[in-house]
């Protein structure tokens, strides 16, 4: 996988890209990233990307023709390109699995106001990792090229893969490791049974309850089994005697 980041601020990146995982993995050769410079493609003489809206307003916004100079410096036919945005759905791990097969991902950072508007047209997807705003769009670059990595062949473990928060529409089960008790908090005896079928039975009914509890809306989309309807009635009657 080839990644290309467009940005007013390369230094930001140094650090997120020769850290942990993503270093480990580019060191592999598992995806290369170039991290593009948009004021190089400016033709201003003091290298100006933005500019003051038509019709007025506050703030600055990027113009066009640097941004697509940079953009026509990386791109090719199998480039897919995400303009990081206020204006699209939150990005998710449904996204970030989508992304993970592309063969070459290009991300163009907002800044300041924003962008003039026909910047739009140059690109595939837009990109917001949320309901808020950022500074600019760099810090959303490195959360996707983070997720998207991770999920590359060999990058991490397979196992590590297998059971994560978001995958089917569930939270992640709760863990623990050694000390089996700490100030007086211990791990649950399940866990210490070597009953891997109540293991497994725990784990699931605990990925359910915490889903309930913080995301609820994950599970309009879930397509329960048998024995999550099971578990789910039961965390229901456990909750209604707790009250």
């Amino acid at each position: 996988m080839k990644i290309s980041i467009l940005t007013l601020f390369p230094e930001m990146f140094d650090a997120v890209l020769n850290q942990s995982i993503l270093k480990r993995a580019r060191d592999k050769g598992l995806y290369d990233i170039e991290i593009i410079n948009i004021r190089d493609f400016s033709k201003d003489k003091y290298h100006h990307v933005d500019d003051t809206p038509y019709g007025g307003g506050a703030g600055m916004l990027l113009q066009i023709e640097p941004i697509d100079l940079a953009l026509q410096s990386v791109r090719s036919d199998n480039s897919f390109v995400l303009l990081t945005s206020p204006k699209a759905k939150p990005f998710n791990q449904l996204k970030a699995r989508e992304y993970a097969n592309k063969e070459h991902i290009v991300i163009i950072c907002g800044h300041y106001e924003g962008f003039d508007a026909r910047v739009e047209t140059l690109v595939d997807d837009r990109l917001s990792i949320g309901d808020f705003i950022l500074t600019g769009g760099e810090l959303a670059a490195m959360v996707v090229v983070d997720s998207v990595v991770r999920l590359l062949n060999d990058a991490i473990s397979k196992d590590s893969l297998d059971v994560e928060s978001f995958d089917n529409n569930l939270l992640e089960y709760p863990q623990y490791t050694k000390p089996p008790v700490y100030k007086g908090m211990k791990v649950p005896d399940v866990l210490l049974s070597g009953h891997h079928k109540n293991i497994q039975r725990y784990r699931l009914k605990e990925a359910l309850k915490d889903t309930l509890r913080y995301r609820s809306d994950l599970l309009k989309n879930h397509e329960f089994t048998k024995e999550e309807i099971e578990l789910l009635k039961e965390i229901r009657d456990e909750l209604k005697n707790t009250k």
